[in-house]
């Protein structure tokens, strides 16, 4: 794969990841208080809207896609000075120990807090987390992963990107010797042709394969998440494809926001048993939606974000900690707050101070102290080591 080569530094990068992130963790704070049946979570408050779905459907339909694309650029940039077997050695590290780590310690007040919002786990953390590390069966529907005895609730991301790796890491002899897809698309065609293998995914596969986060079976996710995780890889550093994505930024963003507005109208129009058409026209304007608005933050990063801000450094760093942090905080601060009926303004505004405070104070903890660094995806420094004031752009984490 040729690569018109860009300066190695990508602060628009190391920025839209630190936005990227920043965002999931508004979002799974914003679950707590959307309101629907089709939005449920592992708790809920008695504060519910159904106002906040619309915005929420928005960075729905991409958060998770754009996370995956940064991800495959992340491995362009690690991947110009290391070898296969290296690249697979530090993903394991990198991923795998964060993920049983988090299972294990970040993770069990998650299913707890759910189980006893549910009613089919009893009051009393500690009893619980004996029951839970015993790998004992739990009452249907305690919580999510009951049937396998444990969860890994928002840290599926971890197992998702160690098994899109391994398979980069296997493909990648053959890909380094087909030309890059990407390359030399410029207007219309970059707009559209990256498109259609979503729309030929969602069309002919989500309709089989629930969003259930079973990564054996994930069949319809593993397609859309492994496809933009290449594009990121493909899209690495070309100069010309960079070029074209912040000239298009304007058009793309016009263009996804006016398909949305359809796409809803749609969604919310449509008959339960759509007919034969209705469901396939919502999920191809979904996947226009989502690559257009992919090409527009894109766009919009190159044009606007590629500088060196003061904030950087910090947030390169703690990107990871505060990913595994974040829902345990969320859900912690819940299950202590809402019993309190704060009101539909306090209650909300004290849950994200305390899920941003307590994930700032670990974080703090955690990059001072050698032990947890790569228990939290971070790199190992000795003890009495200096804090970097910088860290390489696109680390293996994302």
């Amino acid at each position: 794969m040729t690569d018109t080569a860009l300066p190695t530094r990508r602060h628009d990068i190391d920025a839209l990841r630190a936005l990227a992130f920043a965002l999931l963790i508004l979002y799974h704070w914003a679950m707590l208080y959307v309101g629907g049946e089709d939005w449920g979570w592992h708790l809920k408050s008695l504060h519910t809207t159904e106002a906040i779905q619309l915005p929420m459907l928005l960075v729905n339909r991409w958060r998770m896609d754009l996370i995956f694309l940064i991800s495959g650029l992340s491995v362009h940039f690690l991947m110009r000075d290391t070898s296969i077997g290296r690249f697979v050695r530090l993903r394991t590290w990198r991923l795998l120990l964060p993920l049983v780590f988090g299972m294990l310690v970040a993770v069990p007040i998650q299913p707890y807090a759910q189980g006893v919002a549910n009613g089919l786990v009893a009051p009393g953390f500690w009893s619980f987390l004996a029951r839970y590390y015993s790998g004992s069966s739990w009452p249907p529907g305690a919580f999510d992963g009951w049937e396998h005895g444990f969860t890994w609730n928002h840290l599926w991301y971890l197992a998702y990107l160690w098994t899109y790796s391994l398979v980069f890491a296997a493909l990648l002899p053959l890909l380094r010797r087909l030309p890059n897809p990407l390359a030399n698309l410029r207007g219309k065609a970059l707009l559209i042709l990256p498109a259609l293998p979503l729309v030929l995914f969602t069309v002919t596969l989500q309709p089989h394969f629930e969003d259930t986060g079973d990564l054996v079976h994930d069949w319809f996710r593993h397609s859309i998440y492994f496809t933009v995780f290449l594009y990121g890889w493909w899209l690495g550093t070309n100069a010309g494809v960079w070029a074209e994505l912040v000239r298009l930024r304007r058009v793309a963003l016009s263009c996804a926001l006016g398909l949305f507005s359809i796409y809803v109208v749609l969604l919310f129009t449509l008959p339960d048993d759509g007919g034969t058409w209705g469901p396939v026209a919502a999920r191809t304007l979904r996947s226009f939606y989502i690559w257009w608005m992919l090409c527009a933050i894109l766009g919009f990063a190159r044009a606007y974000l590629n500088r060196p801000f003061r904030w950087l450094p910090w947030a390169n760093e703690a990107v990871y900690p505060w990913y595994v942090l974040h829902q345990t905080m969320i859900i912690a601060c819940a299950m202590v707050l809402l019993p309190m009926h704060l009101g539909a303004v306090v209650e909300p505004a004290l849950v994200l101070i305390g899920t941003v405070a307590g994930c700032a104070v670990g974080f703090a903890v955690i990059r001072r102290t050698p032990i947890l660094r790569p228990l939290f995806g971070m790199k190992w420094k000795p003890r009495g080591a200096s804090i970097p004031a910088a860290t390489k752009s696109a680390p293996a984490v994302a």
